[in-house]
């Protein structure tokens, strides 16, 4: 692309807002190739049922989605479960963990798989607020879908992770809650499980790859010397008390793009308040390694013990 010109259509995308359609948005085709790539493959049992793209609230001028995946078994009130996904906050969509999804609507739990603004649509902490409007969403909605308001779990991968983490430590948390619906009901969840989420951003930018580093600054807004209470703010590690709820971790001890280090620390500090919390550690495994084989289904079935324990 000629230089002059790509400057020009970036200028006009900043002014008019549309940015993150150039640089974080999947386009349909990417969402159904990557979906296409899904090993094992998505399969919807005949006991589940999904609900797509309700509007739960509103990110800014953002409507919000998510997909609902609804048990036709089981005895009611159900669990239910939240899921992130992740892309370095500034991608990604909300069918990535439609196949965990379906899994556990089959054994009797709700599960809402939602979106939220993007890096290059808002800057933090627009992201943290839209996941809590999830929470409060699926809260507000108990009655409806025959759910157990007490037996809420957050579950995110990578960015997803972090924002999964920083979900279950911030509970009461004013600044971070947003206005994006449904703020009379509470956002704190009952369970947290992350896959190698960042948790301590400072540490982050100072120990992961430059790619990694830049994905934290441009979710932040700026660098670590600018914007240091930011990073404090964006850190689910702020905010870790004996309150929080029991967390499960999952990460791999060669992940070159979220340190391994991020969850030992993160489990250490979550020991020390006084947190129930679990580190899931595969030994070789790089960043992503849950979604496909050889760990998938040890990965599902870790997940459903860990759920089972604290919901049933």
């Amino acid at each position: 692309m000629n230089r002059k010109y790509f400057i020009f259509i970036t200028f006009f995308a900043t002014l008019f807002g549309i940015s993150n359609v150039l640089y974080s948005q999947h386009t349909q085709k990417e969402i159904e190739e990557a979906l296409k790539r899904e090993k094992p493959p998505f399969k919807l049992d005949e006991n589940t049922k999904i609900i797509p793209d309700i509007v739960f609230g509103k990110g800014g001028k953002k409507e919000l989605k998510l997909d609902l995946y609804l048990p036709k078994k089981g005895t009611p009130p159900y669990p239910a479960i939240v899921f992130i996904h992740g892309g370095g906050w500034s991608r990604g969509y909300k069918q990535k963990y439609r196949r965990q999804a379906s899994y556990f609507a089959d054994k009797g739990i709700v599960c809402a798989c939602i979106t939220y603004r993007l890096s290059g649509e808002a800057k933090f902490p627009a992201a943290i607020e839209d996941c809590k409007c999830g929470v409060r969403w699926v809260r507000a909605n108990a009655e409806k879908y025959e759910i157990d308001e007490n037996k809420i779990a957050v579950v995110g991968g990578s960015a997803g992770g972090h924002l999964a983490g920083l979900v279950g430590t911030s509970g009461g948390v004013k600044e971070l809650e947003g206005s994006g619906g449904n703020n009379n009901y509470s956002s704190c969840v009952n369970l947290v499980i992350a896959f190698f989420g960042a948790f301590d951003m400072a540490d982050m930018v100072k120990f992961s790859t430059e790619r990694g580093a830049k994905a934290v600054e441009n979710f932040i807004g700026g660098t670590l010397e600018e914007l240091p209470e930011n990073y404090k703010t964006a850190s689910p590690v702020t905010y870790i008390d004996n309150s929080d709820p029991p967390v499960l971790l999952f990460h791999g001890t060669e992940d070159k793009t979220v340190p391994y280090e991020q969850s030992v620390k993160f489990k250490k500090l979550l020991e020390k308040a006084g947190v129930p919390v679990e580190l899931a550690t595969a030994e070789g495994a790089g960043h992503g390694h849950i979604n496909g084989p050889p760990h998938y289904e040890p990965t599902i079935k870790q997940m459903e013990i860990f759920i089972n324990k604290y919901f049933r």
